[in-house]
Protein backbone atom coordinates (compact mmCIF):
# COMPACT_ATOMS: atom_id res chain seq x y z
CA UNK A 1 0.00 0.00 0.00
CA UNK A 2 0.96 3.10 -1.04
CA UNK A 3 0.56 5.94 1.81
CA UNK A 4 -0.16 8.54 -0.76
CA UNK A 5 -3.62 5.95 -1.80
CA UNK A 6 -4.45 5.43 1.90
CA UNK A 7 -7.87 6.31 3.30
CA UNK A 8 -7.03 7.88 6.33
CA UNK A 9 -5.57 11.42 8.07
CA UNK A 10 -3.77 11.48 11.82
CA UNK A 11 -5.00 14.28 13.86
CA UNK A 12 -3.03 16.06 16.57
CA UNK A 13 -5.65 16.84 19.01
CA UNK A 14 -8.62 15.28 19.38
CA UNK A 15 -12.15 16.20 21.31
CA UNK A 16 -11.92 16.23 25.08
CA UNK A 17 -14.73 13.93 25.15
CA UNK A 18 -11.94 11.57 24.05
CA UNK A 19 -11.03 10.28 27.21
CA UNK A 20 -9.91 6.81 27.21
CA UNK A 21 -6.44 5.93 25.92
CA UNK A 22 -7.52 3.60 23.49
CA UNK A 23 -10.04 6.14 21.67
CA UNK A 24 -7.44 8.85 21.42
CA UNK A 25 -5.33 6.43 20.49
CA UNK A 26 -7.07 4.93 17.80
CA UNK A 27 -8.87 8.24 16.65
CA UNK A 28 -5.49 10.47 16.08
CA UNK A 29 -4.19 7.14 14.18
CA UNK A 30 -7.11 6.99 11.98
CA UNK A 31 -7.89 3.78 12.85
CA UNK A 32 -11.61 5.00 13.72
CA UNK A 33 -13.89 7.83 13.10
CA UNK A 34 -16.51 8.59 16.01
CA UNK A 35 -20.21 8.76 14.31
CA UNK A 36 -21.60 9.13 17.77
CA UNK A 37 -21.63 8.18 21.46
CA UNK A 38 -20.83 4.42 21.09
CA UNK A 39 -20.41 4.11 17.53
CA UNK A 40 -17.91 4.26 15.23
CA UNK A 41 -17.03 3.65 11.69
CA UNK A 42 -13.62 1.71 11.30
CA UNK A 43 -10.98 2.84 8.72
CA UNK A 44 -9.10 1.22 6.43
CA UNK A 45 -6.31 0.61 9.15
CA UNK A 46 -8.40 -0.11 11.87
CA UNK A 47 -10.33 -2.63 9.72
CA UNK A 48 -7.23 -4.11 8.90
CA UNK A 49 -6.31 -4.72 12.75
CA UNK A 50 -9.76 -6.16 13.34
CA UNK A 51 -10.10 -8.33 10.60
CA UNK A 52 -6.29 -9.66 11.74
CA UNK A 53 -8.45 -10.37 15.46
CA UNK A 54 -11.35 -12.09 14.03
CA UNK A 55 -9.21 -14.27 11.57
CA UNK A 56 -7.05 -15.57 14.95
CA UNK A 57 -10.03 -16.39 16.73
CA UNK A 58 -11.45 -17.94 13.77
CA UNK A 59 -8.77 -20.16 13.06
CA UNK A 60 -8.69 -21.27 16.71
CA UNK A 61 -12.71 -21.75 16.82
CA UNK A 62 -12.24 -23.95 13.55
CA UNK A 63 -9.74 -26.06 15.07
CA UNK A 64 -12.06 -27.05 18.10
CA UNK A 65 -14.58 -27.82 15.46
CA UNK A 66 -16.69 -24.41 15.10
CA UNK A 67 -18.71 -24.32 12.12
CA UNK A 68 -19.22 -20.92 11.24
CA UNK A 69 -22.47 -19.42 10.45
CA UNK A 70 -23.80 -15.77 10.00
CA UNK A 71 -27.15 -14.99 11.57
CA UNK A 72 -29.41 -11.91 11.48
CA UNK A 73 -28.69 -8.67 13.40
CA UNK A 74 -32.75 -8.29 13.28
CA UNK A 75 -34.30 -10.68 15.23
CA UNK A 76 -38.63 -11.38 15.76
CA UNK A 77 -39.91 -9.93 18.69
CA UNK A 78 -41.76 -13.38 19.22
CA UNK A 79 -38.45 -15.34 19.93
CA UNK A 80 -37.18 -12.54 22.90
CA UNK A 81 -40.49 -13.42 24.68
CA UNK A 82 -40.53 -16.96 24.19
CA UNK A 83 -37.20 -16.89 26.30
CA UNK A 84 -39.15 -14.25 28.52
CA UNK A 85 -36.00 -11.77 27.70
CA UNK A 86 -38.27 -9.24 25.90
CA UNK A 87 -39.00 -7.22 28.38
CA UNK A 88 -36.27 -8.51 30.94
CA UNK A 89 -32.88 -7.57 28.72
CA UNK A 90 -32.51 -3.91 29.77
CA UNK A 91 -29.75 -2.84 27.15
CA UNK A 92 -32.25 -4.41 24.13
CA UNK A 93 -32.77 -2.33 21.02
CA UNK A 94 -36.36 -2.63 19.76
CA UNK A 95 -37.50 -1.47 16.47
CA UNK A 96 -40.81 -1.06 15.01
CA UNK A 97 -41.71 -1.63 11.11
CA UNK A 98 -43.96 0.50 9.19
CA UNK A 99 -46.83 -2.25 9.65
CA UNK A 100 -46.12 -2.09 13.64
CA UNK A 101 -44.27 -5.36 13.56
CA UNK A 102 -41.45 -5.22 16.40
CA UNK A 103 -38.32 -6.74 16.05
CA UNK A 104 -34.73 -6.98 18.30
CA UNK A 105 -31.72 -5.80 17.43
CA UNK A 106 -29.24 -8.65 18.47
CA UNK A 107 -27.15 -8.03 21.58
CA UNK A 108 -26.65 -11.69 21.19
CA UNK A 109 -28.29 -15.21 19.50
CA UNK A 110 -29.63 -17.49 21.88
CA UNK A 111 -33.35 -16.56 20.14
CA UNK A 112 -31.95 -17.43 16.56
CA UNK A 113 -29.67 -20.05 17.04
CA UNK A 114 -31.99 -22.55 19.13
CA UNK A 115 -34.76 -22.01 17.12
CA UNK A 116 -32.31 -22.77 14.13
CA UNK A 117 -30.96 -25.96 15.47
CA UNK A 118 -34.19 -27.41 16.39
CA UNK A 119 -34.93 -27.78 12.25
CA UNK A 120 -31.69 -30.03 12.62
CA UNK A 121 -31.22 -32.19 15.96
CA UNK A 122 -33.38 -35.20 15.78
CA UNK A 123 -31.12 -37.90 17.20
CA UNK A 124 -28.25 -38.13 19.50
CA UNK A 125 -26.39 -38.83 16.01
CA UNK A 126 -26.16 -35.11 15.33
CA UNK A 127 -24.66 -34.38 18.26
CA UNK A 128 -22.69 -32.76 19.37
CA UNK A 129 -22.42 -29.76 17.68
CA UNK A 130 -20.48 -26.39 17.48
CA UNK A 131 -21.52 -23.09 15.49
CA UNK A 132 -20.12 -19.51 15.74
CA UNK A 133 -20.07 -16.20 14.02
CA UNK A 134 -18.12 -12.88 14.04
CA UNK A 135 -21.12 -10.33 14.02
CA UNK A 136 -22.04 -7.28 14.84
CA UNK A 137 -24.42 -6.74 17.77
CA UNK A 138 -26.74 -3.71 19.23
CA UNK A 139 -26.37 -2.97 22.78
CA UNK A 140 -28.92 -0.10 24.55
CA UNK A 141 -26.05 1.14 26.85
CA UNK A 142 -26.94 3.99 29.12
CA UNK A 143 -23.54 5.43 29.19
CA UNK A 144 -21.70 4.22 26.43
CA UNK A 145 -18.13 5.09 27.11
CA UNK A 146 -14.23 4.24 27.15
CA UNK A 147 -14.23 4.36 23.33
CA UNK A 148 -14.15 0.78 21.87
CA UNK A 149 -14.31 -0.84 25.36
CA UNK A 150 -18.00 -0.26 25.58
CA UNK A 151 -19.98 0.56 23.00
CA UNK A 152 -23.60 0.52 21.17
CA UNK A 153 -22.43 -1.44 18.34
CA UNK A 154 -19.52 -3.94 18.51
CA UNK A 155 -17.95 -6.70 17.05
CA UNK A 156 -18.39 -9.95 18.35
CA UNK A 157 -17.22 -13.78 18.40
CA UNK A 158 -20.54 -16.15 19.84
CA UNK A 159 -20.06 -19.52 19.63
CA UNK A 160 -22.66 -22.12 20.75
CA UNK A 161 -22.37 -25.92 22.18
CA UNK A 162 -24.70 -28.32 21.87
CA UNK A 163 -24.67 -31.46 23.74
CA UNK A 164 -26.39 -34.89 24.71
CA UNK A 165 -24.60 -34.79 28.37
CA UNK A 166 -23.58 -33.27 30.92
CA UNK A 167 -20.44 -35.03 30.43
CA UNK A 168 -19.71 -34.09 27.19
CA UNK A 169 -20.75 -30.27 28.02
CA UNK A 170 -18.02 -29.83 31.08
CA UNK A 171 -15.13 -32.12 28.53
CA UNK A 172 -15.45 -29.42 25.70
CA UNK A 173 -15.70 -26.55 28.00
CA UNK A 174 -12.60 -27.17 28.79
CA UNK A 175 -11.42 -27.67 25.50
CA UNK A 176 -12.64 -23.63 24.30
CA UNK A 177 -11.18 -22.27 27.80
CA UNK A 178 -7.64 -23.66 26.57
CA UNK A 179 -8.80 -22.36 22.75
CA UNK A 180 -9.24 -18.83 24.08
CA UNK A 181 -6.17 -19.30 26.08
CA UNK A 182 -4.29 -19.90 22.52
CA UNK A 183 -5.96 -17.06 21.27
CA UNK A 184 -4.96 -14.44 23.81
CA UNK A 185 -1.48 -15.86 23.61
CA UNK A 186 -1.38 -15.13 19.71
CA UNK A 187 -2.50 -11.78 20.46
CA UNK A 188 0.10 -11.33 23.22
CA UNK A 189 -2.83 -10.09 25.76
CA UNK A 190 -2.13 -11.64 29.11
CA UNK A 191 -5.28 -12.00 30.49
CA UNK A 192 -6.63 -13.97 34.00
CA UNK A 193 -8.73 -16.70 33.73
CA UNK A 194 -11.38 -15.21 36.14
CA UNK A 195 -13.96 -17.01 38.20
CA UNK A 196 -17.19 -15.53 38.01
CA UNK A 197 -20.84 -16.01 39.13
CA UNK A 198 -22.31 -19.38 36.97
CA UNK A 199 -25.95 -18.37 37.72
CA UNK A 200 -28.05 -21.53 38.66
CA UNK A 201 -26.55 -23.51 36.20
CA UNK A 202 -23.08 -24.27 37.62
CA UNK A 203 -20.54 -22.99 40.72
CA UNK A 204 -18.92 -20.81 37.93
CA UNK A 205 -18.38 -19.41 34.85
CA UNK A 206 -15.10 -18.10 33.54
CA UNK A 207 -14.17 -14.45 31.97
CA UNK A 208 -10.78 -14.04 30.28
CA UNK A 209 -9.92 -10.36 32.31
CA UNK A 210 -7.03 -8.18 31.19
CA UNK A 211 -4.85 -6.19 33.56
CA UNK A 212 -5.47 -2.38 32.87
CA UNK A 213 -6.65 0.61 34.99
CA UNK A 214 -9.21 1.85 32.52
CA UNK A 215 -11.21 -1.61 33.09
CA UNK A 216 -14.70 -1.72 34.11
CA UNK A 217 -14.27 -4.65 36.65
CA UNK A 218 -12.20 -5.51 39.72
CA UNK A 219 -10.98 -8.58 40.07
CA UNK A 220 -8.75 -10.47 42.82
CA UNK A 221 -5.91 -12.79 41.65
CA UNK A 222 -2.69 -14.68 42.44
CA UNK A 223 0.13 -14.85 41.57
CA UNK A 224 -0.12 -18.75 40.49
CA UNK A 225 -2.92 -18.04 38.43
CA UNK A 226 -5.86 -18.22 40.54
CA UNK A 227 -8.33 -14.82 40.07
CA UNK A 228 -12.23 -14.35 40.87
CA UNK A 229 -14.59 -11.34 39.95
CA UNK A 230 -15.02 -9.07 42.97
CA UNK A 231 -18.97 -9.52 42.29
CA UNK A 232 -18.42 -13.63 43.65
CA UNK A 233 -15.00 -13.23 45.58
CA UNK A 234 -14.43 -15.80 48.39
CA UNK A 235 -11.69 -13.85 49.06
CA UNK A 236 -10.10 -10.43 49.35
CA UNK A 237 -6.82 -8.33 49.04
CA UNK A 238 -4.51 -9.22 51.26
CA UNK A 239 -5.50 -13.04 52.35
CA UNK A 240 -3.70 -16.01 51.44
CA UNK A 241 -4.37 -17.49 48.01
CA UNK A 242 -6.28 -21.19 48.50
CA UNK A 243 -3.51 -22.64 45.71
CA UNK A 244 -0.62 -21.52 46.84
CA UNK A 245 -0.70 -19.48 50.05
CA UNK A 246 0.89 -16.50 48.59
CA UNK A 247 -1.14 -12.91 49.32
CA UNK A 248 -4.02 -11.86 47.09
CA UNK A 249 -4.17 -8.78 44.72
CA UNK A 250 -6.43 -6.57 43.68
CA UNK A 251 -6.95 -4.74 40.02
CA UNK A 252 -8.96 -3.16 37.37
CA UNK A 253 -9.84 -5.46 33.93
CA UNK A 254 -10.82 -5.56 30.66
CA UNK A 255 -13.18 -8.21 30.24
CA UNK A 256 -12.08 -9.47 26.73
CA UNK A 257 -13.99 -12.83 26.35
CA UNK A 258 -16.13 -15.20 28.48
CA UNK A 259 -17.49 -19.24 28.78
CA UNK A 260 -21.01 -19.94 30.18
CA UNK A 261 -22.40 -23.32 30.92
CA UNK A 262 -25.80 -22.59 29.70
CA UNK A 263 -27.19 -26.41 30.30
CA UNK A 264 -30.95 -26.32 29.30
CA UNK A 265 -31.58 -22.39 29.68
CA UNK A 266 -32.69 -21.78 26.05
CA UNK A 267 -33.36 -25.50 25.15
CA UNK A 268 -36.11 -25.79 27.22
CA UNK A 269 -38.14 -23.00 26.04
CA UNK A 270 -37.41 -23.24 22.99
CA UNK A 271 -38.25 -27.37 23.12
CA UNK A 272 -34.80 -28.18 21.76
CA UNK A 273 -34.43 -32.07 22.38
CA UNK A 274 -33.36 -35.54 20.64
CA UNK A 275 -34.00 -38.62 20.74
CA UNK A 276 -31.52 -40.72 22.75
CA UNK A 277 -30.24 -44.67 22.09
CA UNK A 278 -33.77 -46.04 23.00
CA UNK A 279 -35.68 -43.15 21.40
CA UNK A 280 -36.56 -40.93 24.29
CA UNK A 281 -36.80 -37.53 24.27
CA UNK A 282 -34.01 -35.88 26.28
CA UNK A 283 -33.30 -31.98 26.03
CA UNK A 284 -30.36 -30.62 24.68
CA UNK A 285 -27.65 -29.66 26.71
CA UNK A 286 -25.92 -26.02 25.78
CA UNK A 287 -22.46 -23.99 26.54
CA UNK A 288 -22.13 -20.71 25.10
CA UNK A 289 -18.68 -18.62 24.73
CA UNK A 290 -18.50 -14.84 23.64
CA UNK A 291 -15.00 -12.98 22.31
CA UNK A 292 -15.50 -9.01 21.72
CA UNK A 293 -12.89 -8.39 18.87
CA UNK A 294 -13.61 -4.75 19.09
CA UNK A 295 -12.94 -4.73 22.50
CA UNK A 296 -10.14 -7.12 21.93
CA UNK A 297 -8.66 -4.36 19.67
CA UNK A 298 -9.32 -1.45 21.86
CA UNK A 299 -7.73 -3.34 25.25
CA UNK A 300 -4.39 -3.85 23.14
CA UNK A 301 -4.25 0.04 22.25
CA UNK A 302 -5.18 0.95 25.78
CA UNK A 303 -2.43 -1.73 27.01
CA UNK A 304 0.28 -1.63 24.47
CA UNK A 305 1.10 2.00 24.21
CA UNK A 306 3.74 4.65 24.79
CA UNK A 307 4.36 8.16 24.53
CA UNK A 308 4.48 8.35 20.54
CA UNK A 309 1.44 6.15 19.61
CA UNK A 310 0.20 2.46 19.94
CA UNK A 311 2.35 -0.75 19.51
CA UNK A 312 0.54 -3.26 18.12
CA UNK A 313 1.30 -7.13 18.88
CA UNK A 314 2.99 -8.11 15.34
CA UNK A 315 0.01 -10.33 14.77
CA UNK A 316 -2.64 -7.87 14.37
CA UNK A 317 -0.74 -4.86 13.16
CA UNK A 318 -2.32 -3.20 10.30
CA UNK A 319 1.11 -3.47 8.15
CA UNK A 320 4.56 -5.46 9.10
CA UNK A 321 6.74 -2.67 7.86
CA UNK A 322 6.24 1.19 6.75
CA UNK A 323 9.38 1.97 4.14
CA UNK A 324 10.57 6.11 4.84
CA UNK A 325 12.55 7.53 1.91
CA UNK A 326 14.58 10.32 3.11
CA UNK A 327 14.82 12.83 0.67
CA UNK A 328 18.36 14.38 -0.33
CA UNK A 329 18.86 17.88 -1.62
CA UNK A 330 20.84 16.63 -4.43
CA UNK A 331 18.87 15.52 -7.29
CA UNK A 332 20.17 13.14 -8.70
CA UNK A 333 20.71 11.21 -5.17
CA UNK A 334 17.35 12.07 -4.59
CA UNK A 335 16.07 9.89 -7.62
CA UNK A 336 18.53 7.26 -6.65
CA UNK A 337 16.80 7.01 -3.06
CA UNK A 338 13.48 6.89 -4.27
CA UNK A 339 14.01 4.46 -6.95
CA UNK A 340 15.49 1.59 -4.54
CA UNK A 341 12.76 3.21 -2.08
CA UNK A 342 10.19 1.89 -4.73
CA UNK A 343 12.55 -0.88 -5.46
CA UNK A 344 12.27 -2.28 -1.94
CA UNK A 345 8.74 -1.88 -1.59
CA UNK A 346 8.08 -4.30 -4.59
CA UNK A 347 10.47 -6.99 -3.65
CA UNK A 348 8.66 -7.00 0.17
CA UNK A 349 5.32 -7.31 -1.49
CA UNK A 350 6.74 -10.54 -3.70
CA UNK A 351 8.05 -12.19 -0.47
CA UNK A 352 5.15 -11.79 1.27
CA UNK A 353 5.52 -8.70 3.67
CA UNK A 354 2.83 -6.61 4.08
CA UNK A 355 4.26 -3.38 3.77
CA UNK A 356 3.25 0.49 3.65
CA UNK A 357 5.19 2.59 1.27
CA UNK A 358 5.04 6.27 2.58
CA UNK A 359 6.17 7.88 -0.82
CA UNK A 360 4.71 10.88 -0.11
CA UNK A 361 6.84 13.91 -1.11
CA UNK A 362 5.85 17.27 0.63
CA UNK A 363 5.90 15.96 3.96
CA UNK A 364 9.05 15.84 6.28
CA UNK A 365 10.63 12.96 7.45
CA UNK A 366 10.27 13.99 11.17
CA UNK A 367 6.44 13.55 10.18
CA UNK A 368 6.67 10.65 8.69
CA UNK A 369 8.57 8.65 11.96
CA UNK A 370 5.75 10.22 14.48
CA UNK A 371 3.36 8.85 12.14
CA UNK A 372 4.83 5.37 11.71
CA UNK A 373 4.84 5.51 15.62
CA UNK A 374 1.36 6.78 16.28
CA UNK A 375 0.62 3.79 13.94
CA UNK A 376 2.16 1.05 15.83
CA UNK A 377 3.84 -0.67 12.80
CA UNK A 378 6.15 -3.11 14.05
CA UNK A 379 9.01 -2.29 11.78
CA UNK A 380 10.46 0.77 10.07
CA UNK A 381 12.87 0.72 7.30
CA UNK A 382 14.90 3.65 6.24
CA UNK A 383 16.40 4.57 3.34
CA UNK A 384 18.72 7.25 2.63
CA UNK A 385 22.23 8.64 1.28
CA UNK A 386 23.50 7.62 3.86
CA UNK A 387 22.61 3.90 3.98
CA UNK A 388 22.56 3.30 0.35
CA UNK A 389 26.51 3.87 1.06
CA UNK A 390 26.44 0.28 2.28
CA UNK A 391 23.43 -0.57 0.02
CA UNK A 392 21.48 -1.41 3.06
CA UNK A 393 18.40 0.50 4.97
CA UNK A 394 18.37 0.93 8.52
CA UNK A 395 15.86 -0.50 10.25
CA UNK A 396 14.28 -0.07 13.64
CA UNK A 397 11.80 -2.69 15.77
CA UNK A 398 8.74 -0.26 17.01
CA UNK A 399 8.72 0.22 20.89
CA UNK A 400 12.63 0.45 20.83
CA UNK A 401 15.35 2.52 20.43
CA UNK A 402 17.89 -0.14 18.33
CA UNK A 403 18.60 0.98 14.99
CA UNK A 404 20.55 -1.43 13.41
CA UNK A 405 21.63 -1.11 9.05
CA UNK A 406 20.51 -4.37 7.17
CA UNK A 407 21.66 -5.00 3.84
CA UNK A 408 18.50 -4.19 1.12
CA UNK A 409 18.51 -8.21 -0.27
CA UNK A 410 18.47 -8.97 3.56
CA UNK A 411 15.55 -6.71 4.84
CA UNK A 412 12.32 -9.43 4.56
CA UNK A 413 14.14 -12.27 6.26
CA UNK A 414 15.23 -9.93 9.06
CA UNK A 415 11.53 -8.28 9.50
CA UNK A 416 10.29 -12.14 9.01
Amino acid sequence: MLRSQLFTKTIKEISSEEQSTNAQLLTRGGFIDKVMAGVYSYLPLGLRVLRKIEQIIREEMNAIGGQEILMPALQPKENWQTTGRWDGFDALYKVKSHSDQEFALGPTHEEIVVPLTKKIIDSYRDLPLYLYQIQTKFRDEPRAKSGILRGREFAMKDLYSFHADEADMDRYYEIAKEAYLKIFKRLELDVLVTEASGGTFSKYSHEFQALCEAGEDTVFYCQCGWAQNKEIAEAKEGDKCSKCAEKIKTGKAIEVGNIFKLKTKYSDPFNLAFKDQDGKDRPVLMGCYGMGSSRIMGALAEINHDDKGIIWPKEVAPFEAVIIAINSKDAEKNQTILKESQKLYQTLQKQKVEVLYDDRQDVTSGEKFMEADLWGIPWRVVISEKTLKEDAAEIKKRGTEKMELSKLDQVAAQIK
